[in-house]
């Protein structure tokens, strides 16, 4: 089975564009890359990861990327995170995924064997499988089997709407919460929750927690 990692990638400059007011515009796109960085390191490490692909055209995030034998896809088209993703499934298809597995860039305690676990359980075929975000109602990875099973539509709201999708599509999605991909950082509750996991933890998010920690000392955060 040969399965690729999708990451959709919007701009730096405007990544965290909600934490705007809480933190410097600065350690925002710094924290970006360092969630980012970790993201993508946590999926190198998963040995049934054939390849991992980032829909992107910022320089910042190509440069990562490529830095992690990662495959960059242009997403100079896209105008939404679903759009970004479908660049993705497509070029996965291409280059003869069986699978993909949609991930975001902010989940900085992504967890490989969490990946490993989901990635090894068998859900038959075609498979539709929703992980849900912390707060149960949002999307933060999406496994499609075969790629082109379901397309995806992320927003508000979208655990529902991608299992109205699936069903539309005769396919049962199937809900999986992993802890290390429930928390994705958009808002300045987010950071603060990131905050606290890492304070109560060790090894998990190498890049995000050094960042935090420097700028934690440095006053720019509380």
């Amino acid at each position: 089975m040969i399965s690729f990692a999708i990451l959709p990638m919007k701009r730096s400059v405007m990544a965290k564009s909600r934490l705007d007011e809480y933190i410097p515009d600065s350690l925002r796109r710094a924290l970006a890359e360092a969630m980012f960085t970790d993201a993508l390191t946590a999926l190198t490490r998963c040995e049934l990861i054939s390849a991992n692909l980032v829909v992107t055209s910022d320089d910042l995030f190509i440069r990562t990327a490529e830095s992690h034998g990662a495959t960059v896809i242009d997403d100079s088209g896209s105008d939404s995170h679903s759009s970004a993703a479908m660049l993705g499934i497509k070029a996965a298809l291409e280059a003869g995924a069986d699978r993909v597995l949609l991930v975001p860039g902010d989940c900085p305690l992504l967890d490989p064997k969490e990946i490993t676990d989901l990635l090894t359980t068998d859900y038959g075929r075609p498979s539709f499988v929703v992980v849900p975000d912390r707060h149960g109602d949002g999307t933060n990875a999406l496994l499609i089997d075969p790629p082109d099973a379901v397309s995806p539509a992320f927003g508000p709201g979208s655990r529902a709407r991608h299992e109205a999708l699936a069903t539309d599509a005769g396919i049962t999605a199937r809900i999986e919460s992993l802890d290390s991909l429930a928390l994705d950082v958009d808002t300045p509750a987010d950071l603060a929750e990131l905050r606290e996991r890492l304070s109560n933890s060790h090894g998990a998010a190498a890049h995000t927690r050094g960042l935090l920690v420097q700028a934690t000392r440095a006053g720019a955060i509380d």
